[in-house]
Parts: structure tokens; sequence; C-alpha cells
């Protein structure tokens, strides 16, 4: 539950998203109780890193440089903020004409493991981001958005969510989470890098 409110949290925080309440059912389950099976992610594991990127130090606003941003169609200035729920320094961007929002977390005191806990209600797959291991993250109720999640160093990772900003033509929920992928892909090989 906690996941599928940290996902609720995070698209709020964006601006321009609905949240949905939990229903009644939800909200009186209780922690010992097992997530449905179509949520359940407890039979993933992430494959081992090919190095670390500590992101203690990483400004979120930064890791894009301008041209990735022109090549990911955003292209507004970068507005750093703090995200609260996942308790990590935060930046987001939009794409003025593609209308499409990217939001980049840091999270430094918590694995990426989180998304494939016990607790998560959402649906994950494994995948790869420039060789570091990632997670896909589609939580159940908000199709209008998309997470990747890069496991960069030891307790820490990047929390990439990609979402529709109000298009005419709603982008599918494939699509923005192929739009997260670039977006990881941008940031992974920015990190990489060094900057």
């Amino acid at each position: 539950m906690r996941l599928a409110l940290l996902l609720l949290c995070a698209a709020a925080a964006l601006g321009g998203c609905s949240v949905y309440p939990l229903s009644e059912a939800s909200q009186t389950q209780s922690s010992s109780t097992p997530a449905p099976t179509t949520t359940t992610t407890t039979s993933l594991t992430l494959p081992p890193r090919p190095r670390e990127i500590p992101l203690d130090k990483v400004n979120p606003c930064t890791i894009l440089t301008k041209d990735q941003r022109a090549q990911l169609s955003l292209d507004t200035t970068p507005s750093p903020y703090t995200d609260t729920t996942l308790k990590a320094r935060a930046c987001t961007m939009r794409g003025t004409y593609s209308g499409q929002v990217a939001r980049l977390a840091l999270v430094t005191n918590e694995g990426a493991e989180l998304w494939i806990s016990d607790e998560a209600q959402n649906t994950a797959k494994v995948i790869a981001v420039i060789g570091f291991p990632a997670l896909e993250v589609r939580t159940p109720g908000l199709d209008t958005l998309c997470n990747v999640e890069v496991d960069l160093a030891q307790g820490q990772f990047l929390d990439v969510l990609f979402r529709d900003g109000g298009t005419a033509k709603p982008l599918a929920q494939d699509d923005l989470c192929l739009g997260a992928q670039r977006v990881a892909e941008a940031a992974v090989t920015s990190l990489s890098a060094g900057h």
C-alpha cells in the first residue's frame, strides 16, 4: 500500500494528475494481508550492478544536459523540489509542445527493491538501462504515467516518472513507459560520464 501511496503522491506533485482515492477494501487491508495476485511482484530479483554510481552529491536538475532535454522534447527549465514521499531530491521538466512531463528523483535512503517488496501494489518487470538493473513499474488505475527505477548504488536508485501532461490525444501507457526508459537511459549516460 505504501508504494501505491508513493506513486499517487508523486503523480500529484507533478500537477495536472488526478489522484484517485484508494478503495475501501484497500484502505482496510492490513499489512499482513498479501497483495492481490495481479500486483504481486515478489518473484522478481534485480541482477547485480556493473558498478556503483553514488547519488549523494548529484543535483537532479543538472543530470540531463540541455541537448539531452531537447532530444527528449523536454524544453522547459528544470524545476527542483524535494519529494517528501520518497524523501528525495527531485527535478521536474516539461515539454512545451509535446505536453509530456518527466520527473527525476534521487533516492538515497532505500534501494530499488522497495518496488518489488511484499507491500508493492504495482506491476513491475526487470529491464536494463545502460547495463544497470532497473524496473519498469506500472500502478493499477494510474495509466497516465509510468516509472522506471534504476538501481545505481547500494541503497540508492534513480526514480524516473514519465507522464502525459494533458495532450489532446493522451499517450498509451506503453508509450509512456518507453518515454520513461528513454529519459532513464539519457540520465544514466550522463551520470556515467560524471555530469
